[in-house]
């Protein structure tokens, strides 16, 4: 085989931010509207605060949510969104319920007409939230059998305690119990405008389209229960937890490291040395332990930022016989980037991962709208995207390196280790003491 010269990286681009108009409707409701022409289509994200909302109970909701209103059926749902060629659907997390969608540019109207009658009337057959626990019921089940989902749990409930993060998944029992009385309590408690962020990005008149929301959803009243939940809390360091899986032919490593929110002045930095160490494909960790050991196959890293905290979380399956010397080459890989500086090329090399898939993840009309709802729900707008896209290119050496030495140390985070005990506790033990763990 001959080998080939890898070209230079490319110049960078600056990042250009659309048009964009905001409002905030009489009913507490902001609507944020942007015009992206490159298809007929417009994209929609409707993010309403669910904190501490009751969790078996929001689970079925998201299944239950567009089963049907005071004057359509499931059914009428769904056609009259097939007949726009849109689709609505919702899915929820520690911190918001999301309603994610898109129609036909002229379709707007509809979709924004079933939304609403959704969102004043939805009914929860009887019927339709039977159905629709028993397949949660299942598909929890399902998770429950697998090592990624028990593995997550656990991180989860080392890192956060009692705080409500500790728990995100309702166990089916939970569900089996959940009424249709139940979710139309939940409805009317948590369903509100105020507070809530709805956007548009498509092919749009954006002042237009904020009066056709208006003309939509003015009506939509209510300002329900508001929850502020309390600050995650720090990270305490300690043994390595290990879960017991008997029988299991790999292992689940799992590793937590402080964070900083978006707004943070570090946050940039830690960004360029997560993906150093470990956040894409050609990162130190995934070098070592993918392509040179081969240990695991698709290991990755990443900040996981919630309204209440952020983590940065590091995650590997491997092979139960190679789990201490995973462990060992990760904890290497973290510590040598705590306490040596990065080579320019690779701080280089990601700083132009980080700001091309910003690039792209603005490209495309459902992209936009997803970081414009996500961003909204932090109280930012795509301005901070701009700004973010400046620091990662001004971004230095040395600042990256603090970063490091400041977040990514080993001792500063949490292990917890999903498997076999009897064949991984002894090589677990060698490297540091371990706290078995149900």
């Amino acid at each position: 085989m001959i080998a080939r010269e890898v070209p230079q990286l490319g110049p960078t681009h600056d990042l250009t931010l659309p048009d964009t108009s905001e409002r905030t409707l009489g009913n507490g409701l902001t609507v944020i509207a942007i015009r992206r022409p490159s298809v007929p289509l417009v994209e929609v994200r409707l993010r309403l605060p669910f904190a501490e909302a009751d969790l078996p109970g929001t689970s079925l909701l998201t299944q239950t949510l567009f089963s049907g209103t005071t004057t359509l059926s499931t059914v009428d749902i769904a056609a009259a969104l097939q007949s726009v060629g849109g689709a609505l659907g919702a899915g929820a997390d520690p911190d918001r319920l999301l309603i994610s969608g898109n129609a036909l540019v002229d379709g707007l109207p509809r979709l924004l007409s079933v939304l609403a009658d959704v969102l004043n009337n939805a009914t929860y057959p009887a019927d339709e939230v039977g159905t629709e626990r028993d397949r949660l019921v299942d598909r929890i089940q399902v998770a429950q059998s697998q090592p990624a989902h028990l593995a997550r749990v656990a991180l989860l409930k080392r890192v956060y305690g009692d705080h409500p993060y500790a728990v995100q998944t309702p166990t089916p029992e939970e569900v089996k119990e959940v009424t249709p009385e139940q979710l139309l309590g939940l409805h009317a408690e948590r369903v509100h405008p105020n507070g809530s962020i709805l956007v548009l990005v498509g092919d749009i008149a954006p002042e237009a389209a904020i009066g056709e929301v208006e003309t939509a959803l003015g009506s939509w009243a209510g300002n329900g229960l508001e929850v502020t939940l309390p600050p995650a809390p720090a990270l305490v360091p300690g043994p390595v937890t290990l879960v017991d899986r008997p029988g299991s032919v790999q292992s689940s490593l799992r590793l937590a490291l402080p964070g900083v929110p978006r707004t943070h002045p570090d946050h940039a930095a830690l960004q360029l040395a997560n993906l150093i160490f470990g956040g894409y494909f050609s990162s130190r960790w995934v070098e070592n332990i993918r392509e040179d050991k081969g240990y695991t196959y698709g290991p990755h890293s990443l900040i996981e930022h919630s309204v209440a905290g952020t983590v940065l979380v590091v995650s590997a399956e491997v092979a139960t016989e190679v789990t201490g010397p995973a462990l060992l080459e990760t904890w290497y890989e973290l510590g040598r980037l705590a306490n040596l500086p990065p080579r320019q090329e690779e701080l280089d090399q990601a700083r132009q991962y980080a700001l091309g898939t910003l690039q792209l993840g603005m490209s495309t009309q459902a992209g936009l709208a997803g970081l414009t709802s996500t961003y909204a729900g932090y109280g930012l707008r795509l301005e901070y995207l701009a700004q973010h896209a400046v620091l990662l290119e001004r971004a230095s050496l040395d600042e990256v390196a603090a970063a490091a030495a400041k977040y990514l140390a080993p001792a500063r985070g949490v292990t917890v280790v999903l498997g076999d005990a009897e064949r991984i506790e002894a090589p677990l033990a060698g490297l540091a003491p371990v706290t078995l763990s149900a």
